[in-house]
């Protein structure tokens, strides 16, 4: 592995931040009071490619690595985590499943305009009572005919209230399990599908994370993605990549918090010096600069795996487990070093504090990583 970045990394990191320093950070902060979704910086973010990073110009894509796509992850979720966890949603649950799994035809409807940012999507596997256990899915779907009839809630989708498309996992035969679990592509004004409450969260706020409800909802089954049965298979499968997605915004957040931490320490003055002369403010910058690259080298040399074809999921899982728990530990020392104006919502530390805890919690709390490395390191 090769730590140093391509020529064309390079180039697209650069292009990366100074779009999220002119187009992303001037909004954060009216985004986080406000909870709007934005629209405008996401079709200006797919002008640039970011909405199919690494998927292939054949399907709409930018024909970037996974490793480019951690890039611009970290760069967006940098200025604004609401906007880096809109794209690493739209890249890697809902584009890169379909790129995989979908046939040419449901790569021409559901693909390619979405790769392109002409379209929203979403990926809606949670359910008011299914969270970490995934196959307790208590959405139905029975077949009659060439339809399926969708009934059920899911619940905390990310992108849902702006979504033109949904990848929706539902139990096709309960008493099989996880191996009753199907995937099906749900378009926006399908009969019988509604968007429902909208969330208010302590961060992230600018998501469109919301309920959607399906209410004998009618999906064609040329709308199913892979076989009768394979969507714990797909469900799975997609969350290695997105956990890939989420490390990357946490070592964005935790990023911003530490150059503003960093910035604060050298203007900031206490007893005729500025405070980043003392010994205290000095050792944690050392701690969080330190855990910030750990995270950043665990995060890359997992899509570095997921790009040359071998199974990452225990990297994604390590990479995830550490660089969303480094996340918060960051930005609570740039809060302490910010001393009561980090507690203030003047400066951005308070908010990428907020924004940094979801990422210990979505796409697999922190326990259930730990559970997918031991059972990695456990199997015989």
């Amino acid at each position: 592995m090769n730590l140093d970045l391509t020529e064309e990394q390079s180039l697209l990191q650069k292009t990366v931040r100074d779009f999220a320093e002119s187009e992303v950070r001037p909004l954060a902060k009216e985004l986080d009071e406000t909870g709007r979704f934005p629209h405008a910086t996401f079709k200006k973010a797919a002008e640039l490619g970011l909405t199919g990073i690494a998927l292939p110009e054949s399907e709409g894509g930018a024909n970037f690595d996974h490793i480019a796509y951690t890039i611009v992850i970290e760069e967006i979720s940098r200025c604004c985590a609401s906007t880096g966890v809109i794209l690493s949603v739209q890249n890697s649950l809902y584009c890169d499943p379909i790129h995989r799994y979908g046939t040419p035809e449901q790569k021409k409807k559901f693909l390619e305009p979405f790769a392109r940012g002409e379209k929203i999507g979403c990926y809606a596997l949670t359910e008011p009572q299914a969270g970490s256990n995934a196959a307790a899915l208590q959405t139905k779907a029975v077949l009659h005919g060439d339809k399926y009839v969708l009934n059920g809630t899911k619940a905390w989708i990310t992108n849902g209230g702006a979504a033109d498309a949904a990848i929706v996992y539902v139990n096709t035969h309960p008493e099989k399990g996880e191996k009753g679990i199907t995937a099906l592509l749900v378009e926006k004004g399908t009969a019988g599908f509604k968007t429902g409450k909208e969330e208010k969260k302590l961060g992230i706020s600018a998501t469109a994370c919301c309920e959607l409800i399906f209410t004998d909802c009618e999906v064609p089954v040329s709308n199913r993605i892979g076989n009768e049965g394979e969507g714990y298979k797909v469900a799975l499968s997609t969350l290695d990549g997105g956990r890939i997605g989420i490390a990357s915004q946490a070592v964005g957040i935790a990023q911003g918090a530490f150059e503003a931490a960093q910035k604060y320490a050298q203007e900031r003055l206490a007893f005729g010096h500025p405070i980043s002369q003392f010994q205290a403010i000095q050792f944690m910058l050392a701690d969080m600069v330190t855990d910030l690259d750990a995270a950043r080298l665990l995060v890359r040399k997992a899509a570095w795996k997921q790009d040359t074809g071998a199974r990452f999921s225990m990297d994604a899982a390590i990479a995830k487990l550490f660089s969303s728990e480094m996340a918060t530990r960051v930005t609570h020392k740039a809060i302490q070093i910010h001393g009561g104006n980090g507690y203030s919502r003047e400066y951005p530390v308070e908010r990428n504090y907020r924004d940094a805890r979801i990422t210990e919690i979505y796409e697999g709390t922190s326990e259930i990583q730990r559970l997918v490395i031991s059972s990695w390191l456990l199997r015989s």
